[in-house]
């Protein structure tokens, strides 16, 4: 008998830097990595197309989203909530 463990979809934080798209939003997802050799932190960043079925994303907003089945060709996270509204 197999036992089928059930995973937790990975939630993530990014800055959202495009809403030309209905229903989606492209945010920018940053992380601070040091250097194997030297130690040195530098900044690594990652887009992420995620589905914003209502609109809710502003430009510059900092927003809470989670990964889901496939939507489109890009598309794999969901809108969850905004953290910090942009100003």
């Amino acid at each position: 008998m197999t036992s089928t463990k059930q995973t937790q979809p990975r939630r993530l934080q990014g800055v959202v830097v495009s809403t030309a798209m209905q229903k989606t939003a492209v945010v920018r997802v940053d992380r601070r990595v040091a250097h194997a050799k030297y130690g040195k932190y530098f900044t690594l960043s990652k887009k992420f197309k995620i589905h914003d079925p209502d609109g809710a994303c502003k430009l510059g907003d900092v927003v809470e989203f989670q990964e889901t089945r496939p939507i489109s060709k890009d598309k794999r996270f969901r809108y969850v909530s905004t953290v910090n509204a942009a100003k």
